[in-house]
């Protein structure tokens, strides 16, 4: 498994971010790679990606959500992958967007590409372009303000 870290601070509150965050289907609008995202129910959703050529369609399972604080998943199938994005408040209008990222390359053009810190050059350039899609709204399209609880182990 390799781990990406990544963050950037928004100019807006950490509200606000959050809950555009909660907007999965608005992804496609600022993560390079994503043509669709279905929520499938409040705590699963299935993608449809194409990255390099390559097409995938897998589903994702929301297993923490906080609001203004965390959203967790992990993937149902698929590609194995699992993070969490954090939010934190600055300041009253500024927040940072904090993503940690494990997932396992497939194949030798993955492998290579994770090598090179092609995921991580990707992950930066999503939240760099989710700073422009928000702060150029300056409100949210929407929010779910629903907690779901970390699983026991």
């Amino acid at each position: 498994m390799s781990t990406v870290e990544r963050s950037i601070e928004v100019g807006v509150p950490v509200t606000t971010a959050y809950n555009q965050w909660t907007q999965f289907e608005s992804f496609p609008q600022f993560m390079d790679g994503v043509v669709r995202i279905d929520q499938i129910s409040p705590t699963t959703t299935h993608w449809v990606t194409s990255i390099g050529g390559v097409h995938r369609e897998f589903d994702a399972e929301i297993t923490e959500q906080n609001p203004d604080e965390r959203i967790a998943w992990t993937s149902v199938d698929g590609p194995k992958q699992a993070g969490v994005v954090t939010f934190h408040r600055l300041d009253e209008n500024t927040s940072k967007v904090m993503l940690q990222m494990d997932f396992a390359p497939e194949g030798l053009v993955e492998t290579a590409g994770d090598k090179l810190g092609v995921v991580g050059r990707r992950i930066q350039g999503d939240l760099e372009r989710f700073k422009s899609f928000i702060e150029s709204r300056g409100s949210e399209e929407a929010g779910w303000r629903g907690t779901v609880e970390r699983p026991t182990p």
